[in-house]
């Protein structure tokens, strides 16, 4: 029998369909680098739609902060180049919290427009929802701006369904687990 070359937990190679190869991985300290050079490349319109407002930079802080997830109650994932972390463009990144005191937790998904439309938010989704469902949660929700018609789309295809919010402009999605 022959061996086969097997992928760490939560690897997984995939390919776009203009040809692309991606790895989607656990994100890593040594991506803090590749995001605050990836985040320059971002339009504003996509920095918004992820974190609901302007951001002009990925400060360091950030970056620190968003590459070292607490692995009780965080999960965070990136669509890269199959290179060395530190040395891979990262094109997509998608985290999910466990509210505290709750068995809720919150999603968040930024894809690049580079790799916008080929599958990417789909396959980084369905890797959030199976981290939360083998966390026992009940509920994955994610707060997403009315004009997100992509995300909006992706969440109802994925069975999500819509609540209003108090804020003009946001809808959240939902699942129940």
């Amino acid at each position: 029998m022959a061996v086969r070359n097997r992928l760490p937990p939560w690897h997984d190679q995939i390919r776009l369909a203009n040809g692309r190869e991606l790895l989607i991985r656990p994100i890593r300290p040594d991506d803090a680098v590749p995001l605050r050079a990836g985040f320059s490349l971002l339009k504003p319109d996509e920095i918004r739609q992820r974190f609901l407002y302007s951001v002009k930079e990925l400060t360091p802080e950030m970056a620190e902060r968003l590459t070292r997830p607490d692995p009780k109650t965080e999960f965070a994932l990136v669509a890269a180049e199959p290179l060395p972390p530190g040395e891979a463009m990262v094109g997509g990144v998608a985290r999910v919290s466990m509210v505290p005191d709750t068995r809720n937790a919150e999603f968040a998904i930024l894809v690049s427009h580079y790799i916008a439309g080929m599958g990417v938010g789909r396959q980084l989704m369905l890797r959030l929802v199976r981290w939360s469902k083998g966390k026992k949660l009940q509920c994955l929700y994610g707060d997403v701006l009315e004009q997100n018609q992509p995300m909006l789309s992706l969440s109802k295809s994925l069975g999500f369904r819509r609540e209003s919010t108090d804020t003009p402009g946001l809808v959240r999605v939902v699942m129940d687990l």
